[in-house]
């Protein structure tokens, strides 16, 4: 059964590929001229991005080696919401992979990764008023925690030292929304 989207019209869609992380479909479409097509996409499960901030304005970051681009990256705290709300998933990835609990976190929004072909939300947290303790860890994620100043994080940012792109946006949107305070 035919169903529009938008000035598209869907004809058909079939399942590619799926894991426990994503699915990506291909869809057989009349494109808005008319023509017939195809449409692919990728659904991403849910994420999560969030930054703590301590007391003296540090930020505390992860680096790790990323399989996919072949070398150590530098990021802010991020993963996938399983079976829970988001703030829970930060919460959750907060203290599994630095070991930090806040008595403070704040949504910020959430932000499309790439919003042409993939289907990947991710929503934005700031935790302050921190406790340090070990993190816990799953057996894949090798790690070092990384303590900069917010300016240094920016400056690494803006030198693109830090590529990641939903830690870039985090970044930024508290650079912005804070002004000179850090």
């Amino acid at each position: 059964m035919e169903k529009k989207n938008g000035n598209w019209t869907i004809k058909s869609t079939t399942k590619i590929y799926e894991n426990d992380y994503f699915e990506v479909y291909e869809d057989e479409v009349i494109q808005p001229d008319g023509k017939d097509g195809k449409y692919a996409t990728a659904h991403f499960v849910p994420g999560v991005c969030i930054l703590p901030i301590d007391d003296e304005g540090f930020v505390y970051l992860t680096e790790q080696f990323r399989y996919v681009v072949g070398k150590n990256t530098l990021e802010a705290v991020a993963g996938a919401v399983e079976d829970e709300t988001p703030r829970a998933a930060a919460e959750r990835e907060l203290k599994e992979e630095l070991g930090i609990t806040a008595e403070e976190i704040t949504e910020l929004g959430t932000i499309q990764l790439d919003n042409s072909i993939i289907k990947n939300e991710s929503t934005f947290f700031v935790a302050r008023k921190l406790k340090f303790e070990e993190p816990d860890r799953d057996s894949s994620e090798e790690m070092k925690i990384v303590k900069l100043s917010f300016r240094e994080a920016i400056e690494k940012v803006l030198s693109n030292e830090i590529t990641h792109s939903i830690s870039r946006a985090l970044l930024l949107q508290v650079w912005v929304q804070n002004g000179e305070k850090y």
